[in-house]
């Protein structure tokens, strides 16, 4: 809660200071791409706030109604984030392939590890619910993978908007503001998920 409270705060914030240059959101995306010389990648509006997000499946960047139009030092990060991620696609980077191909997995294995741990629990079956620990540990192995893909894709927002020269000094570190609150929210989960695999392993024994 306290890592979305401060994500909201930063992006508000950063939301009602405008860049020098006028960038959009979509502006800064494309940006982004055309440097890493990526170019079948489109760019589209999303309702919402906050909604932003690469979809690799129809290779897409989703940008917000309060990013896409957006000449804001916020929207500007916001954008060059999701095109990082286009650009991680692009390129190959191991830690996206790896979140790529678990995917399912870890969708099934959310679902099914509330099932087997809540039936284990009522039937005190340990077999079941050793089971139902496993397929959590799936999440929680999600969640770390998560981090690099994450912080990188920030790490080539902000050298490629330095780079050319899109952002001054100060809004630089507005920029860095914004996507380092978003990066806690990701560190919040994994430290989440953690504790509750903790707690699952002590009931377990």
């Amino acid at each position: 809660m306290a890592a979305q409270i401060q994500v909201n705060g930063n992006f508000r914030r950063y939301s009602a200071v405008r860049n020098r240059r006028g960038l959009t959101g979509a502006q800064a995306a494309e940006a982004v791409l055309r440097t890493h010389g990526v170019t079948d990648v489109a760019i589209r509006p999303v309702r919402g706030s906050l909604t932003d997000h690469y979809d690799p499946r129809d290779n897409t960047i989703y940008l917000s109604e309060t990013v896409y139009a957006a000449d804001t030092v916020a929207a500007v990060g916001v954008a060059a984030h999701e095109a990082g991620h286009a650009v991680q696609y692009a390129e190959g980077y191991g830690p996206v392939r790896l979140r790529s191909a678990i995917v399912s997995v870890t969708n099934l294995s959310s679902q099914a590890s509330m099932v087997l741990l809540f039936i284990g629990l009522f039937l005190y079956s340990q077999t079941l619910f050793g089971i139902g620990i496993l397929l959590f540990s799936v999440t929680t192995f999600f969640q770390l993978v998560t981090l690099p893909v994450e912080f990188n894709a920030s790490r080539r927002a902000l050298a490629t908007l330095d780079a050319r020269g899109m952002v001054t000094p100060d809004e630089h570190d507005g920029v860095r503001s914004v996507l380092s609150a978003a990066a806690l929210t990701y560190v919040a989960a994994l430290i989440v998920s953690l504790a509750n695999l903790l707690r699952l392993i002590l009931l377990f024994g």
